[in-house]
């Protein structure tokens, strides 16, 4: 064979040899979120703390091989997400990234992760699209997605005739999602959407907003936004009494939103959440652990959901004995996931991670214990009614082998 072939065949084997890396001593996870911005509190270092949780159960569970956590803030920038996490990859050999936490990042992050074969935990990318029409081979998509927070909100009101809404949204991609797919159960329910408005990332000012959706006659105000939006939004909705006369509904609102919103003004504010530190034994038990380790914090959602995806990942790598994303998400979805902070989980054909799903009301500052015991139970949704259907995503995976 001559030289030129030689060189031919072997280029035609790179892919393959690359696509079937086999399993390292050392397995890299890099957790990617907004260290210093509206989302620092919901996932920030306290994913990273969480991550290291994950890790050291694992070992503690007999492990297989060494895990090191490495972390990067996105600063809410796709371009700097992807860059971050092609160099991950390339450079230090990252197996997986989780969280991500941001939409447009996590849809960029989900490109490149498919790009190098690696697995992308999707674990707080709220848009339905990741497992929709951008699903890929993977990614698996944890914690929650707009289509679960819309659909289990719409049906909480709608259930005490609260059946016209008014939105306040994120003027990018998580406002979009949460805003389509929530007025698409809440109008198939026979409700109405009254009127929209949007607003950018880091808004301060929600003043226009909040008379806008006061006039309308709305009775719920829907906040398509989270994180510190979310926030300065239901503060002055209380100054301004808004909430003695609508609804307040925080589509992705988490328990630090409402605990730096204070009960006095939270008061009565309804909410969609995957995961609560108090619901049951199992989680008190994460919650208290994970509070003597950040300082007194109890967990958000989000970085409970960082510790089951990272820890349900781990097991996954050790039983498919490799770090290609396809294999350690086929893996995933072999079997029902017994976790102890989400229940029963169960990895759907399109990455989708089903779980249940609870809406919660805010406490009044007088029904309330001490700080963090902040919801009241309305409503448990299992899993299989709370997330999209696997055949309405659009998902090119569905179907196939």
């Amino acid at each position: 064979m001559g030289i030129r072939r030689v060189i031919l065949a072997m280029a035609l084997l790179l892919p393959v040899a690359f696509a079937h890396a086999e399993l390292p001593d050392v397995v890299r996870v890099g957790i990617l979120n907004d260290m210093n911005g509206p989302f620092a509190d919901q996932s920030g270092r306290g994913s990273v703390v969480a991550a290291e949780m994950a890790a050291e159960d694992f070992a503690g569970q007999g492990g297989g091989f060494q895990v090191q956590i490495l972390s990067a803030d996105h600063l809410n920038k796709p371009d700097v997400g992807a860059q971050i996490v092609r160099e991950w990859v390339d450079r230090d050999g990252v197996a997986a990234v989780a969280d991500a936490v941001n939409s447009g990042v996590g849809l960029a992050v989900n490109t490149v992760m498919a790009d190098k074969h690696r697995t992308f935990i999707a674990t707080n990318v709220g848009t339905s699209d990741l497992t929709g029409r951008f699903c890929q081979p993977t990614t698996v998509q944890w914690t929650m997605d707009t289509y679960a927070l819309g659909n289990t909100m719409a049906r909480a009101m709608v259930a005490q005739h609260a059946d016209t809404w008014y939105y306040i949204s994120f003027d990018y991609a998580l406002g979009a999602a949460l805003e389509r797919d929530s007025a698409a159960v809440l109008t198939s329910l026979g409700g109405k959407v009254l009127g929209s408005v949007k607003h950018p990332l880091g808004t301060t000012d929600f003043s226009s907003y909040l008379l806008q959706a006061q006039s309308s006659g709305a009775k719920v105000v829907s906040l398509a936004d989270t994180g510190a939006d979310l926030i300065n939004a239901v503060k002055q909705a209380a100054e301004f009494g808004l909430t003695k006369r609508q609804i307040m509904a925080g589509l992705f609102t988490q328990i630090v939103d409402v605990d730096s919103i204070g009960l006095q003004a939270a008061q009565g504010l309804t909410v969609t959440e995957a995961f609560y530190w108090d619901l049951n034994d199992d989680t008190r038990s994460f919650g208290r652990r994970f509070a003597q380790r950040f300082g007194g914090r109890m967990p958000t959602a989000n970085q409970a959901g960082v510790y089951s995806s990272v820890l349900a990942y781990l097991n996954a790598v050790k039983a498919a004995q490799t770090i290609v994303g396809e294999d350690v998400i086929a893996q995933m979805r072999r079997q029902p996931i017994q976790d102890k902070l989400f229940g029963t989980v169960m990895v759907r054909q399109d990455g989708r991670a089903v779980h249940d799903m609870y809406t919660f009301k805010v406490k009044a500052p007088g029904e309330s214990k001490g700080r963090w015991d902040d919801y009241t139970v309305l409503a448990r949704v299992p899993g299989d009614q709370a997330f999209r259907p696997l055949d309405r995503g659009g998902c090119k995976l569905v179907g196939s082998k």
